[in-house]
């Protein structure tokens, strides 16, 4: 065959491809770890689109820093997944608001963004011996016709280092992008009840637990009273319940898990009214639902965890300065930061929890469903039977790894399978709610946990306002808390399974840095020469090879 022949295929080989590319679309991701891809959820999601969206990226700019730089690389990397499924439907762009030239326009717009959610980040880097200052914007505003969403780039567990915290924010990216295509283009909303009657706290404490979920979600206060029954909600959360929970509300709760009803439970096992620097004492609470929950498979204890390894701070006074008291702020082993997640999408790459007043959780064994441990303790943890003293001295003494020494403790459990009623052999033919009664669930879950704090806000005692859910006045930083609220809504009843989203993991490739030091000479001699050596071989095989051909 000719050369001229030779070329003539290549060509019509090359035109054939083309062509049946632009009829099949084809891609095949190659890492381990899948990371240039998104879930068969997000693609059903985007090819969905009712309406045009557009995308404006904020993080973008010449001097962004280099982890900064990945992370607009790899959002940039998300969005184009997304486009290849969206198509036409889907558009984006990176602008720098530091770009804008004139400074009273990039004043209005970055208020104009501020008031949207969009919180710039100073990043301090030193460049060539100087130190620099940057604002960041790790935000995009997700727009349709009508709606827009504010989406934060920057997502990760606080405790973590800033290279693992930004691996974090790249795990999360599709997850963040596919809720705010899910909210702008949901139709049908989910409907969500919130049994109120049996806390004593005011509906501002739930303030941002209300909020959050009436972003997603129709949400329905519910009167237990007047209600017949529960069903027809997609989730059900009862919210630190003080009070006793009725029998007949008890059943339509236990009637509802049987019809496959969701269910959320934050429930205290002590009840804490006051505390003072010598202390009060924590006693057990009665809220009549330890029966139901042994049922299903979970036993909350009548105790109260210390963690002595992560907890949150309060301010004591721990001296004086002249004639002043010297306030510092100082853990509080009763108000434990929990950081050590079971493996859930519920809480994969979320912030430290903070939680108060927290008891243990055990399991039953023998029940048949899956449980699946969410939030646990340290090992460095200690755990008071009740009544157990509660006092703000506790806080002026150092961890004693001996007496902190009852392990990782757990307060709270996912549990999905089917479960059996409470009310089995309970209900004779005779009783009129026998007709619609089951003993035997359709596969459900629910979660339970052993604080109510979980989801209450604190309020500004300045103004009156409620301050956002898992905000720490001390610190001045907002926890995990509604990112794990709005997960856990979010894995019980999304029916599309946007949450799978979540699965996504970034493996972190460190280099040795031992091993750097040690042999940093030879390393750099082997990338200095060996490049060159090889350049060097080929080009003599080359000259070797055109010689014996043409050398005749």
């Amino acid at each position: 065959m000719s050369k001229y022949s030779k070329l003539f295929l290549f060509i019509a080989a090359v035109v054939l491809v083309n062509v049946l590319s632009a009829w099949f679309f084809f891609r095949q991701d190659l890492t381990e770890e899948k990371r240039y891809s998104i879930s068969e959820a997000s693609k059903n999601l985007v090819t969905r689109l009712g309406e045009p969206v557009e995308i404006e990226v904020y993080l973008d700019g010449n001097d962004l820093p280099g982890g900064f730089e990945r992370l607009k690389k790899a959002v940039d990397e998300t969005l184009g997944e997304f486009k290849n499924y969206a198509g036409t439907n889907l558009s984006y762009r990176f602008f720098d608001p530091n770009s804008i030239s004139n400074p009273e326009q990039r004043n209005a717009f970055i208020d104009t963004l501020i008031s949207k959610g969009v919180q710039p980040t100073n990043i301090f880097d030193t460049q060539g011996g100087q130190k620099t200052e940057t604002l960041v914007f790790p935000y995009a505003v997700v727009k349709t016709n009508s709606k827009e969403e504010t989406v934060l780039l920057l997502q990760g567990n606080q405790a973590l280092s800033a290279q693992e915290k930004l691996n974090q924010s790249y795990e999360n990216l599709e997850y963040s992008f596919a809720k705010a295509f899910r909210k702008l283009s949901s139709a049908e909303r989910k409907k969500v009840g919130l049994l109120t009657e049996f806390t004593q706290l005011e509906p501002i404490n739930f303030a941002g637990l209300i909020n959050g979920l009436q972003e997603y979600y129709d949400l329905f206060i519910v009167d237990a009273k007047t209600s017949e029954s529960f069903i027809g909600l997609d989730a059900l959360i009862l919210p630190k319940p003080d009070l006793q929970v009725d029998d007949t509300t008890k059943y339509k709760i236990d009637q509802y898990v049987m019809y496959g009803g969701k269910a959320l439970f934050f429930v205290d096992g002590l009840k804490v009214d006051s505390i003072g620097l010598e202390g009060s004492y924590a006693q057990p609470l009665r809220h009549n639902l330890d029966d139901l929950f042994f049922k299903y498979g979970i036993r909350l204890n009548t105790d109260m965890v210390k963690d002595g390894g992560s907890a949150a701070m309060v301010p004591l006074v721990v001296g004086n300065m002249g004639d002043k008291p010297n306030i510092q702020p100082i853990p509080y082993r009763f108000f434990p930061l929990v950081g050590n997640f079971g493996e859930s999408l519920i809480t994969k790459n979320i912030d430290l929890v903070i939680s108060r007043f927290a008891s243990t959780i055990d399991t039953i064994p023998g029940t048949g469903t899956k449980k699946t441990p969410l939030l646990g303790t340290t090992p460095y943890t200690k755990v008071l039977q009740a009544p157990a003293l509660v006092t703000y001295n506790d806080a002026r003494k150092d961890t004693d790894t001996e007496e902190y020494n009852n392990g990782v403790k757990e307060i709270g459990y996912l549990l999905e399978g089917r479960f059996k009623s409470l009310y089995e052999n309970r209900i004779l033919p005779s009783d009129p709610r026998s007709e619609y009664f089951k003993a035997l669930s359709e596969p459900t879950k629910m979660i339970i946990c052993s604080d109510g704090d979980l989801i209450v806000n604190e309020i500004d005692r300045r103004n009156g306002e409620p301050l956002p859910l898992g905000f720490d006045k001390v610190s001045q930083h907002t926890f995990g808390n509604k990112d794990f609220l709005m997960n856990a809504i979010d894995y019980l009843i999304d029916d599309n399974g946007v949450i799978t989203a979540r699965n996504k993991e970034v493996k972190l490739r460190p280099l040795d840095t031992i091993k750097i030091r040690d042999e940093r000479f030879r390393l750099q001699l082997t990338n200095l020469l060996l490049p060159s050596l090889l350049i060097l071989i080929l080009g003599g095989l080359k000259g070797y090879f055109w010689r014996r051909q043409y050398g005749r």
